[in-house]
């Protein structure tokens, strides 16, 4: 592990509320510019250990120019801030990937590591080992306290590679029959992963036998890539990009609510953008999803069949991914800034993103 130096993390992180306007019962009650150069993708709250859980991706060497200095190669590793004043903790070099999910009984967490899953001690900040998944390439991750088993998730392998948490052990592999993104658990014994193709659908699977038990296709909605769950209601929440077969443009991004018994849909509603992650506040029977287009959109179960969009918020222009602290109630989110874009390629099309401020990365706590 290479601890943080505290005199430049205190230099780099800023924190201060902000004070947006906002249309509904949620703000940014607070940002952490924490700075580090590197991709990301999931951000993960350890709600038990109040720890914050962001991997970072590897960094090339930038030479100098005559307006700028040289930037060093910096590797891949997982950044830990804490949960509550979102000042850093610590990192563990070489642990980088997509996404985190922690074990409190056993103290083992895991990192998606492609082309591994990296297992690490959330005391010491160390790596334990490395866990070979063959051919999978981890993505998305969920931690399952049902039987302590880690669930890793794969886009070309369309599956889940099964972790003991203990012991880092491999279980075996779940056929998911589609390119798994987000997934939740009940506790009780059932898993539910969204899948991202064309036709979006949830997979509901059986922990205990470690098979699929249906498929939940929303015919016309697809590019789905978060997912919540209602445990008590029984009730899902999928956020996916597009609407329409053919899908309509300009896309039309929407939440598909239905039923995780039997995949009846109850409801579909407009999302602010396209999501890239999910959550469900119980306490406040309350979905979240949030979107590269710098929004966050909160529907409203108001019963177990009667659902409304309660708010969108404007959080930080590619804050896409989401955590939830259920101690707190806080969700958390995280992008970085960027220079102007360059103009679209000739003849029309997506062009490439401004490059990203050194130093910008920042964390927002959302809440009431």
């Amino acid at each position: 592990m290479r601890q943080f130096c505290l005199v430049l993390a205190a230099a780099v992180a800023v924190f201060a509320p902000i004070g947006w306007s906002q249309d509904g019962p949620y703000k940014v009650l607070k940002t952490a510019r924490v700075g580090g150069e590197g991709g990301w993708d999931y951000i993960y709250a350890d709600t038990a250990g109040r720890r914050l859980y962001i991997p970072r991706g590897a960094t090339r060497a930038v030479a100098a120019t005559e307006t700028a200095s040289e930037v060093p190669a910096g590797p891949a590793r997982l950044t830990i801030f804490d949960l509550d004043t979102l000042k850093p903790i610590g990192e563990i070099s070489g642990v980088g990937g997509n996404g985190t999910a922690v074990d409190p009984k056993s103290g083992h967490g895991f990192t998606s590591d492609h082309p591994k899953v990296s297992m690490f001690d959330t005391k010491t900040m160390t790596l334990i080992k490395s866990v070979d998944v063959g051919a999978a390439r981890p993505d998305g991750i969920l931690f399952d306290d049902f039987n302590q088993r880690v669930y890793v998730f794969s886009h070309p392998t369309k599956d889940a590679t099964v972790i003991d948490s203990k012991d880092g052990a491999v279980l075996g592999t779940i056929d998911l029959g589609g390119v798994p993104e987000q997934g939740v658990a009940d506790g009780k014994g059932m898993l539910y992963v969204v899948m991202q193709d064309a036709v979006g659908s949830v997979t509901a699977v059986d922990v205990k036998t470690m098979k699929a038990t249906g498929h939940y296709s929303f015919v016309d909605k697809g590019g789905c890539n978060g997912l919540a769950l209602d445990v008590k209601n029984r009730v899902l929440f999928a956020a996916c990009g597009r609407s329409g077969n053919p899908p309509v443009q300009p896309a039309q991004p929407m939440m598909v609510i239905l039923s995780a018994t039997d995949g009846k849909i109850l409801a579909s509603l407009p999302l602010a953008g396209g999501s890239d992650g999910a959550a469900f506040n119980p306490a406040t029977m309350e979905a979240f999803s949030t979107h590269g287009n710098g929004t966050m959109t909160i529907v409203k179960e108001k019963s177990p069949t009667s659902f409304e969009v309660e708010q969108n918020l404007q959080t930080m222009s590619g804050a896409r991914t989401v955590t939830f602290d259920s101690k707190t109630g806080h969700l958390f989110t995280m992008s970085q800034e960027r220079g102007p874009a360059p103009p679209p390629p000739p003849g029309g099309g997506r062009g490439p993103q401004g490059a990203a401020v050194p130093g910008s990365f920042t964390i927002l706590m959302i809440g009431k």
